[in-house]
């Protein structure tokens, strides 16, 4: 049988993209595989990533990589699709001419054409799940219509566009039907849902809507922004038991003047208002959120600024990265990277230093208190798995004991009897 191997690089977002393709490929008589290391595949799809700096390092190598297996006659065919493709597609065919098709982020089509195969539009929403069949990512919506000083993606992905609300439920629908458990429903910004294509927001009837369904048991929400925030949303949240008590919300910054720099229509204080209101409207929410250190103009104000908003915030779960100065944005067009590269490394590592005290001492809360648990894998004398409070990949797991085997994509209780600062140690 064909065989494809896809190294999928980059996001959840770009992650359900492979699965569709993956999907495509096989009705048309392929095997395909992802991510393989040492695979037999003579074709090879790279899904690239072109977010920010490492991103875009990570998928040029990679794409170098199978060059060479190419040159060895390891590989006969390599496509390039993805953000990083979509962006720079003259560029790449000019300094790696040896890709013998690049395609943008969504055509899927050009790479089955150039397969000699015809995409199948009836099949346009199904996927070959490459997470653990208990979960899996649910895309509403493609594009950004924000216009943040330092983001690339609305470059790449294009504007906002909403699936249509029954399409994103028949495929939840399905998803439950394949034994998928907990949805992780995203989109670049899933806190617009519905404006651009019914006039008005959509998100809490969609997700009251994907409650109802019959075998989903955990809803988790990625990534809300907070200007315009869909306060009916909260509700849900506090009301449907199967939407759990988590939100990732991206908030960058805290300080007026960096918020302005930045473009995020929104205060500090609305920013604080904003966290007071959901945490007082769905008691004992989780909330992860991204910050950045060293975008133009960050002054050694701005960050001490941040440094006390985050000890007094006191987010449950917080990512730092460095600014990563990308062609094309507002940045590149009207600010200098003006802060030194040791300087957004040191801001960044001491802020996470921060984070790992404030997290240290809310996992302690934990010790002796009873939590469910979604069981992901075993690994070693333990079995791995998460709270409603965690996403796959991105946030803390707990590490279970039992004397029985636990079945995995199975929830069980559990007593905490042990805290790190990002992961917790537990017992049926």
């Amino acid at each position: 049988m064909k065989k494809v191997n896809i190294i999928s690089l980059g996001c959840s977002k770009n992650l359900v993209d492979t699965e569709l393709l993956m999907k495509q490929l096989e009705k048309v008589g392929y095997s395909v595989e992802v991510d393989v290391e040492n695979s037999k595949a003579k074709v090879v799809v790279i899904n690239t990533c072109g977010f920010i700096g490492d991103a875009k390092e990570e998928s040029v190598n990679t794409i170098l990589e199978q060059v060479e297996l190419k040159k060895e006659g390891k590989v006969d065919k390599i496509f390039v699709m993805g953000c990083l493709s979509q962006r720079y597609e003259p560029e790449l065919q000019k300094e790696i001419p040896e890709v013998d098709a690049y395609f943008g982020k969504f055509d899927w089509k050009g790479i089955l054409t150039e397969l000699g195969k015809e995409y199948d539009d009836k099949l346009r929403n199904e996927r070959h799940l490459t997470t653990p069949p208990h979960y899996a990512y649910l895309k509403i919506s493609e594009g950004c219509n924000r216009k943040c000083s330092y983001c690339a993606i609305p470059i790449m992905t294009g504007e906002y566009k909403s699936r249509p609300f029954e399409e994103i439920v028949d495929e939840a629908e399905r998803l439950a039907k394949q034994g998928v458990k907990e949805l992780l429903v995203l989109a670049q910004d899933i806190t617009y849902y519905g404006i651009d294509k019914y006039g008005k927001n959509r998100l809490a009837e969609l997700i009251d809507r994907i409650a109802d369904i019959k075998g989903i048991e955990w809803i988790k929400l990625h990534y809300a922004y907070p200007a315009g925030f869909p306060m009916e949303i909260l509700p849900v949240m506090r009301e449907r038991k199967n939407v759990c008590k988590y939100l990732d919300i991206a908030l960058q910054h805290c300080s007026d003047h960096m918020l302005k720099q930045m473009r995020r229509g929104v205060t500090k204080q609305q920013t604080i208002d904003l966290i007071r209101k959901i945490r007082e409207e769905v008691p004992g929410i989780a909330l992860r959120t991204t910050l950045m250190v060293g975008h133009p103009g960050e002054t050694e104000e701005d960050y001490r600024e941040l440094i006390d908003f985050v000890e007094t915030m006191k987010f449950e779960r917080l990512g730092v990265f460095p600014y990563s100065h990308e062609d094309d944005t507002y940045c590149d067009k009207h600010y200098q990277d003006d802060v030194p590269e040791e300087v957004k490394n040191k801001r960044a590592e001491e802020l996470m230093d921060r984070q790992l005290e404030i997290a240290s001492r809310l996992n302690q809360n934990w010790i002796g208190k009873k939590l469910t648990v979604l069981i992901d894998r075993q690994e070693g004398e333990y079995f791995v798995g998460r709270t409603q409070y965690d996403s796959p990949e991105v946030d803390q797991e707990v590490f279970v004991t039992s004397i029985d085997p636990l079945q995995i994509g199975d929830f069980y209780e559990v007593e905490i009897t042990g805290a790190e600062p990002f992961e917790l140690y537990a017992e049926i």
